[in-house]
């Protein structure tokens, strides 16, 4: 009698969990905008999800114990001028997020130690560089203050955010818009995924492409006939992949192994509602006590719902098989070492005893003038001494001047923010008399 061998491993009955109603996070406008990125990310402290908003773009910050229903009139961060299309946390500091929008820019903000109680419309610090739409956003996984930027002008670039400056920009590589742009795990190379059906693995220092178009995959699996977007999340220190569909309603987990057929089928989460985003908490925001390998954000029309994934364990003794020593919030560089050619691997933490956040720094900028836009101005002709001297000061008119405009701008986003509460306002008594 033929028996049927099953391939041993400790993921093998992972199962996924929806938390109940009352730990989910309720009324939020989630974005309609049609971008294909996940509009969650999650660290230990927050919870961040870009929504709908009138006059500009914006998302709401969550402190994770701020569960159930959100007030129409909570408070957001809401200084680009149009929609928000992709956020991503610092990974070494779970206070700062970078967010980039239809208005061509990237801004980086710094959340306070609470959350937010007042709008924030003051980000710590612009880049601008791309011409078209940025659509993702993405930070170094190891090295301080550098982050990733592309756009739909097919431009990738990459910024030392703490001298607001562009050092790379990476033209002509890509013919046609980037879907998805990612690190390596030391941050040595970064792969891209474009609409010409072609994936990059690119040497951003070099400036030069090192693998396209690989020949043959090493393993095909037919998931469905959906056309939505996969999203998927890979977990370094386990070495399982999840795919959540955009629009889908389901989670499918494969395990990644070195001896062929490389990739095995775990096992899928399935729920009614299909998902219109995902965000995926760090291995460092679990709970190590009740096997929890992975928590999902999962994106509803107008929820955000978590669900976690368990191994079944009988005891209760740390497991230090499903928790290897995981990368913690401390950068292995600083972004000038990275910029001259240096890598380093993530710096390593053990979750036996649990993670204990410890206390950020606020993010300092200290602006340059852009190194990519350094080149040398033309020597003027017939200029006279008196003309080829610049003031090297402002005069105390431009001075009262550049007061005034600033006041200015104060005074009109002041009533911006009161113009969306009001407008909040009346939506919600509105949905109380449709009622």
């Amino acid at each position: 009698m033929f028996r049927r061998v099953v391939r041993a491993s400790k993921f093998r009955h992972v199962f996924g969990q929806a938390l109940k109603n009352d730990q989910c996070y309720d009324d939020i406008r989630v974005s309609r905008v049609t971008w294909d990125s996940s509009f969650c990310a999650v660290n230990p402290k927050f919870v961040a999800i870009i929504i709908e908003a009138s006059g500009g773009g914006a998302f709401l910050v969550l402190p994770l114990l701020k569960t159930g229903r959100i007030d129409k009139a909570y408070p957001t961060v809401c200084g680009h001028t149009g929609p928000v299309l992709d956020i991503d946390w610092c990974p070494h500091n779970d206070h700062v997020i970078a967010s980039g929008s239809e208005d061509c820019t990237v801004m980086v903000w710094q959340i306070p130690e609470n959350g937010l109680v007042t709008p924030l419309a003051e980000p710590v610090v612009v880049l601008e560089g791309h011409s078209k739409r940025v659509g993702i956003v993405t930070w170094h996984p190891t090295a301080r203050n550098v982050l990733m930027s592309a756009g739909c002008d097919n431009l990738i670039i990459i910024w030392n955010v703490g001298t607001g400056e562009a050092m790379i920009q990476l033209e002509d590589m890509h013919p046609d818009v980037i879907f998805s742009a990612c690190w390596s795990r030391n941050g040595g190379l970064i792969c891209t995924a474009c609409k010409d059906k072609k994936i990059r693995v690119i040497d951003p220092r070099k400036e030069k492409i090192v693998a396209k178009s690989m020949e043959e995959p090493i393993s095909v699996h037919e998931l469905d006939t959906s056309n939505g977007v996969l999203l998927p999340f890979y977990d370094a220190d386990t070495n399982v992949v999840y795919l959540c569909g955009k629009g889908d309603s389901s989670i499918r987990y494969f395990e990644i192994t070195d001896e062929a057929p490389f990739v095995h089928y775990l096992n899928t989460f399935s729920s009614k509602e299909p998902q219109r985003g995902m965000g995926y908490m760090p291995k460092r925001g679990l709970d190590v006590n009740k096997c929890e390998i992975a928590r999902f954000y999962k994106l509803h029309e107008r929820k955000c719902e978590p669900i976690i994934m368990t191994v079944p364990r009988k005891s209760d003794l740390f497991q230090d098989d499903l928790y290897p020593d995981t990368a913690g919030p401390d950068c292995a560089i600083e972004a000038e070492d990275w910029f001259d050619g240096k890598n380093g691997e993530p710096i390593l933490i053990s979750l036996k005893n649990g993670y204990v956040p410890g206390k950020n720094r606020d993010l300092k900028v200290v602006k340059k003038s852009n190194v990519l836009e350094g080149k040398p101005a033309k020597k003027a002709e017939n200029t006279s001494p008196a003309q080829s001297k610049a003031s090297p000061h402002p005069s105390t008119q431009n001075e009262g001047k550049l007061e005034e405009l600033l006041r200015e701008v104060k005074s009109l986003r002041d009533l911006v923010t009161l113009q969306d509460r009001r407008i909040a306002k009346l939506e919600d008594q509105i949905s109380k008399v449709a009622i």
